[in-house]
């Protein structure tokens, strides 16, 4: 009996000479805000670049739901550096765990599942269109309480 009787078939292995019949379809969102999860986290580390110095980064696979148009997934890199402070709290205040003008120690263990806003784009690469995360967005506002108004009675 194999050690692996429990993976998912999506997950097994294929013989070299495997009938294969399942293709892909990656789905394209037009430019646009819309709502996404964080699917996965996970830790990684920059080398370094001409814009940015070594540092850690959080590697996010991010589902944006675009509705009747499907899904899109995108890996987005948050790079941990003072640098990018802004972005970090960007992202930090569109999953509502920061609140303006208050610190944040980011807890990275709730960010797996957390919901928020982001306006996507569009990005062509070696000919290729792939989604992008340009800007991840405050939550909207919660509406403001009725106020139960009674005009005066005039006896």
């Amino acid at each position: 009996m194999s050690e692996y009787r429990d993976i998912p078939d999506t997950l097994s292995e294929l013989d070299w000479d495997s009938e294969i019949s399942q293709e892909s379809s990656y789905t394209i969102l037009p430019e646009g805000e819309y709502p996404f999860s964080v699917a996965s986290f996970e830790r990684g580390y920059h080398n370094g670049s001409d814009k940015l110095p070594p540092c850690n980064k959080a590697i996010l696979t991010i589902e944006i739901d675009g509705g009747k148009l499907g899904k899109s997934t995108v890996k987005h890199n948050l790079f941990i550096s003072r640098r990018t402070e802004g972005i970090l709290c960007e992202f930090f205040i569109a999953i509502g765990l920061k609140k303006h003008g208050e610190p944040l120690r980011m807890n990275w263990a709730a960010v797996p599942g957390a919901k928020g806003r982001c306006k996507v784009g569009i990005r062509t690469y070696n000919g290729n269109e792939y989604n992008e995360i340009k800007r991840f967005l405050e939550p909207a506002a919660a509406p403001a309480p009725a106020v139960g108004f009674a005009p005066p009675s005039f006896k």
